[in-house]
Order: C-alpha cells, then structure tokens, then sequence
C-alpha cells in the first residue's frame, strides 16, 4: 500500500490517508458569509478522496480581511454557513478544517483579478471602500499602500482575545483541524520578521519577543481546542530576502510550538513583500519540500509539505523519504479535484473504482466492464 494512502493519527483524529487540501482564498464571500459557491468548492475535494479539506483564511475580526470577499468568523452568525461545509466534507469521509488568519498590513486590498493592488476608485464604484488597517509596525506593503495603524499593547491583548473566540466558533462550526496562519507577509508573520517588525517593547527586537505573538495565539487556540484534535500552524519557512526570516528561525519557532501543544507546521515561504504567493526562493517541483524535511528533523514535529506537488509519484517519494509527515494539494486540485483517487490508481493502488463515491464509482466501474468487453 503506498504511503500516500495510509491512514495517519493525529492525536484522536484518524485520517483517511496522507493527502490534504490547501486552504485556498476564493474571494467569493459577501460580508464574511460562506455561500454556495464555498460549498461546492470545498466539497468536491471530500469527493475527490482528499483526507483533509482546508476552508480558506476565515477572519478573526472584520478589519483582518484580505479582501471584501474574505471568509470571515468573527460573528456568530456566520456560523450557519460554515456549519454546512464542515458537515457535508465529514459526511464525504474528510475531515473538515479551517485557518484563522488577519492580513495585517496586507488587509483592505483589491481582489486578485481586479489588480492585486491597493483598492482604487474602480473598486470603490464596485462598491469596495478601504478601511483602517493594522501591524506590528506602521510600514505599509509598499509605496501607494495604506500605511497601518501600529497595534497597541491593548489592542493585542483584545486581538488574542479574537482569535480564541474565533477558535471557539470554528469549533462550533464542526471543524475537526485549526491552522493558525502565521505565513505571506499577514500579522502573525508581519510580528516574526525583522523587516517588518520594529518595535521596542515585548513584542519586537528580540527573537523571543517578536515570536512571542505567534506563541501567545497558538497557546489561546490550543487552550480552547479539544485535547483529542490537531492544531496546525502555517509558516513561510524563509523570507527569501536579506535580513528577513530564515530556515534556522523557523526550527526554534517549531520547537516552541510543539511545546504548546502544534501538532503539525504547516511549511510554505515567502509573501512578506508581496502578495501570498511571491516567493522570492527559486521554485520548481516541490521547492518547499525542502523547508518541511528540515523542520522535521530538526525540530521533532511533524510536518506538511506544499508547493508544486504534481501527482501522486512525486507525493509518494516525499513521504517515503521522511521529508514530511502529509502532502498539501493546491492549485493542481483546482485542476483536477480528484487528484488523489487519480493518484492511488496511477500508484497501482486499485484497479476499479472502489474508493470513488458510489454515485460515481458504481457508473465508472459500469463503463470499464463494457470497454473491456
């Protein structure tokens, strides 16, 4: 049986196999609320064979979207919404999960096929007005971006506070996995880099200080999350720019978190200059392998490997390897939702249909035997 389709325990939680699905931002929401369109997106990768389905970045607080068309959960009633998805992806033998995040300084900005950019008067006819943003420090993304507000001691105590309530909710959703998102340049990762974090007091200057943030989140998510579920956190392992965040920052920072309970990290890099996906690391098939291989090792948790895993063959040498302990699945699931049930018969796993929904794998299989004929 290849290792791709071995089940894996995570504290209480058995997985069906090793394949995961990125969170991935669709950008569709109205005022936070998951619809329809989350719905079905989410789900046919349940269909599809994956044994975690990741919703995308929910907001802890509303100024923490990325966009107008952020998922958000920073209200009970988006729950209704979140509930669905999370009951229809266990229904379809996937556990359902979610990442908490807030976009810092990178909130308030256009949606990607209207620019990337900062929110012009387009956007502002479309109805998309700017609001008041926040960081660790008042540097904005870039020249013409909003400069944000430098988060007080309060305001990050009433930001903790956020984010436990936000893991509460999600808990009430029916989400079984929590990924803290600590990655690409949003607050969480805005507080770990020197780049972007200059200030003076507890939560700036020293390595302790400026992880101090990301820790205190992680104790608040886990102090709520039940004992017998996994939490993750998504890290860019490397900033990929001189004085910025690095590989050997990134193993201490695990060390600490699997103290507090992180069962997994969630290895991605880059984004603290541009947008979530600006890497400036050289990229190519599994170019963040690498990063999940070393965090592993060094630091003694288990780890997610993401960033242009192409097909099964490939995901099965990672973890043959010991370079990771699961496989993330973005945009090639986008192109192929059943990415992984192709993947387990092209690894010679089965020779029918057997692990297809029955609605399907029954007309599938059907088909087969009268070709064969």
């Amino acid at each position: 049986m290849p290792l791709l389709l071995q089940p894996l325990e995570l504290r209480g939680l058995r997985l069906r196999n090793r394949c995961v699905i990125s969170p991935m931002c669709q950008y569709s929401a109205s005022d936070g609320f998951a619809n329809d369109w989350h719905l079905v997106h989410l789900g046919k990768f349940a269909q599809g064979g994956a044994a975690v389905v990741f919703a995308e970045a929910a907001a802890v607080e509303k100024i923490g979207r990325i966009t107008h068309g952020d998922l958000g959960i920073w209200s009970d009633e988006h729950l209704p919404g979140l509930r669905r998805i999370a009951g229809f992806l266990k229904a379809n033998g996937a556990a359902p999960a979610i990442q908490l995040a807030h976009a810092g300084r990178k909130a308030s900005m256009q949606r990607p096929w209207f620019g990337n950019g900062p929110l012009d008067a387009a956007d502002r006819a479309r109805g998309d007005e700017p609001w008041q943003i926040v960081a660790p420090s008042p540097i904005g993304l870039d020249e013409g971006w909003l400069v944000p507000h430098q988060l007080s001691l309060a305001d990050i105590d009433a930001m903790k506070a956020a984010w436990k309530i936000a893991a509460g909710r999600a808990l009430a959703a029916g989400f079984e996995i929590v990924e803290m998102h600590s990655a690409h340049g949003y607050l969480a990762h805005e507080f770990l880099s020197p780049l972007t974090n200059k200030r003076t007091d507890a939560y700036g200057g020293s390595f302790e200080n400026r992880t101090r943030f990301t820790l205190e989140i992680a104790e608040t998510i886990r102090s709520v999350w039940p004992e017998d579920k996994p939490v993750f956190v998504r890290l860019s392992c490397v900033d990929g720019i001189e004085g910025g965040w690095t590989i050997e920052d990134t193993v201490a920072l695990a060390v600490q978190l699997k103290v507090r309970g992180v069962d997994v990290i969630d290895c991605s890099s880059g984004g603290l200059m541009g947008s979530a996906t600006a890497v400036r690391v050289k990229r190519g098939r599994g170019f963040q392998v690498p990063f999940a291989e070393r965090v592993r090792k060094d630091a003694g948790v288990k780890t997610m490997a993401v960033g242009l895993i192409l097909d099964g063959a490939q995901a099965e040498r990672i973890l043959r390897a010991g370079q990771a302990d699961l496989v993330a699945i973005g945009r090639e699931a986008l192109y192929d939702p059943n990415w992984l049930l192709h993947a387990a018969a092209a690894l010679g796993a089965e020779g029918g249909f057997e692990s297809w929904p029955v609605q399907y794998g029954w007309w599938l299989d059907k088909r087969r035997q009268s070709m064969s004929r």
